[in-house]
């Protein structure tokens, strides 16, 4: 036991020192499967990630004014080189909006970055990326179209949502900073005002390694993680929430702006591969998120706009607008093993939103806490899922 406690003090001081927020498996979760380098969808090559951050203010809420707690994020398939990737989307339940995803369906590819932030900016972060294509000379032809991928889901309980508070810039900023190797989690991006399961919720992520016959592909997920009830929420197969249906997960101080049940909310998740799938295949890929978000606790409520894109980094030379092209494709019979890379990938992705989350407070007082850690340790230890 003491060996057990000074291992998680000494993370937790890393974790402090190097300014890494603490992950599920830093406190001991298990999980299936085997992870890349990062843990996380920049593993798979030439993914890369932004995020604004927007929080400022408290105390009541002054529309246009705050408080804020809310952001930008971007998913750039191939970073900054505009070459469009094999994707197809899918959702569980739709009280939520994609923008752009019917030529993805139509055409079979995503021409652009992925954008995720809350419900009322999806049109000015749309706005702002076209703007920043023509800024960076994204198309390289004189005469060009394309329609923006933007996700949202509702951060209206901790952020002045309808203040309009992303601007351009907070759009700019997140294209711009988008990078490789390890990204943050929790409260940044558009995961900042978001809460899960009871608790503080946000931006999540992880990834999955897996052989089939001589090649090793990799499978990697992000989330936006806004969904599901205290009381419903896994972990590791253990009911933690029943557990700790008794502790502080949210707080209504005063009169919310917005109709709120328990439970309302939705999850927006972005699945990349380098495994070479077409469209058809990518679109069983994301029909398999559900799986993942049904393994922690969400089940796709009434109100939950659960809406999920998949895309491969594999065949760099398939899109083309004269030119016949050859591509590589995985045989369906091999692809069990990246419906199961999926399912976990997108499970541990969400747990490690609600793991690096921290307790919010944010309009009118309104206040989310953050996932306990040591609870849910013990409460893994009392269920055995660790020693």
């Amino acid at each position: 036991m003491k060996n057990i406690i000074f291992s998680f003090l000494l993370i937790y001081m890393q974790s402090l020192t190097f300014g890494q927020k603490l992950r599920a498996r830093d406190i001991g979760i298990p999980f299936s499967g085997t992870v890349g380098a990062f843990n996380s969808i920049t593993d798979v090559k030439g993914v890369e990630v932004g995020y604004s951050t927007i929080i400022s203010g408290k105390g009541k809420n002054t529309i246009g004014k705050g408080p804020v707690r809310t952001g930008v994020t971007a998913i750039l398939p191939r970073g900054r080189n505009n070459n469009p990737v094999f994707a197809n989307w899918y959702t569980l339940n739709g009280n939520g909006e994609m923008t752009g995803t019917t030529w993805v369906t139509e055409s079979g590819f995503l021409e652009t970055p992925i954008m995720i932030t809350n419900t009322n900016s999806v049109g000015v972060v749309r706005d702002a990326v076209l703007k920043w294509f023509v800024k960076e000379h994204w198309y390289k032809e004189d005469w060009w179209y394309t329609y923006p991928v933007v996700a949202e889901t509702y951060d209206g309980f901790l952020n002045d949502i309808y203040g309009f508070q992303v601007k351009e810039s907070n759009v700019y900023e997140a294209l711009n900073s988008a990078k490789s190797g390890k990204i943050q989690e929790g409260n940044v991006g558009g995961g900042t005002g978001m809460m899960c399961l009871g608790f503080k919720g946000g931006t999540g992520t992880a990834s999955r390694i897996v052989k089939i016959g001589d090649s090793t592909y990799t499978v990697g997920a992000l989330v936006q993680a806004n969904f599901g009830r205290k009381e419903s929420l896994k972990i590791a197969g253990v009911p933690v929430g029943k557990e700790l249906e008794h502790t502080v997960g949210s707080e209504l101080k005063l009169p919310s702006q917005s109709y709120r049940q328990e439970g309302d909310g939705s999850i927006i998740v972005v699945i990349a591969t380098d495994a070479p799938l077409l469209p058809h295949q990518l679109k069983r890929i994301a029909s398999r998120v559900p799986l993942g978000i049904g393994n922690v606790g969400g089940y796709g409520m009434n109100s939950s706009g659960d809406i999920f894109i998949a895309f491969s980094t594999a065949n760099p030379t398939a899109f083309q607008r004269k030119d016949f092209s050859t591509v590589k494709v995985l045989p369906n019979d091999l692809i069990d093993p990246l419906f199961d890379a999926t399912v976990q990938a997108v499970e541990e992705s969400i747990i490690n939103a609600m793991i690096a989350a921290e307790t919010m407070e944010g309009v009118n007082g309104n206040k989310s806490y953050a996932l306990p850690h040591q609870p849910v340790i013990d409460i893994l230890r009392k269920y055995k899922r660790i020693p």
